[in-house]
């Protein structure tokens, strides 16, 4: 109860904002914590504010996976990069391989925003 309080004191109460508010949050989390972390801290308090304010759970569910995949590749840590890098040859360096995974991040991203402004691309079989 208090933690809802405190979210919709910070986005205004918006629905919108306080969507938004909740993928900072997530994305965030998302890039110092794994996943499954992520979505043990945070959906049992996200999951009733979403349906309180009268979105889909499916559709959160699609939103939350989409953030955790940008935040798999962000820096400071980026499992993903890591991964990438013991595969690569020696001569490529982590920084390339970050600075390549922007054009990626950039397209998550519009692909989260789209998911964030028309919900049926999620919910399309309803």
């Amino acid at each position: 109860e208090f933690v809802r309080e405190m979210v919709f004191a910070v986005s205004g109460g918006d629905g919108l904002t306080t969507i938004l508010f909740m993928m900072f949050i997530l994305l965030i989390l998302g890039m110092f914590l794994d996943w499954v972390g992520v979505a043990l801290l945070t959906m049992p308090i996200f999951v009733p504010i979403v349906t309180e304010l009268g979105y889909s759970p499916i559709w959160f569910g699609v939103v939350f996976c989409m953030n955790m995949q940008v935040s798999f590749l962000s820096p400071p840590f980026g499992p993903a990069a890591f991964y990438l890098k013991t595969v690569t040859p020696k001569d490529i360096t982590l920084g390339e391989i970050f600075r390549s995974l922007l054009p990626f991040i950039a397209l998550q991203i519009v692909a989260l925003a789209l998911l964030i402004a028309f919900p049926q691309l999620a919910l399309w079989w309803q």
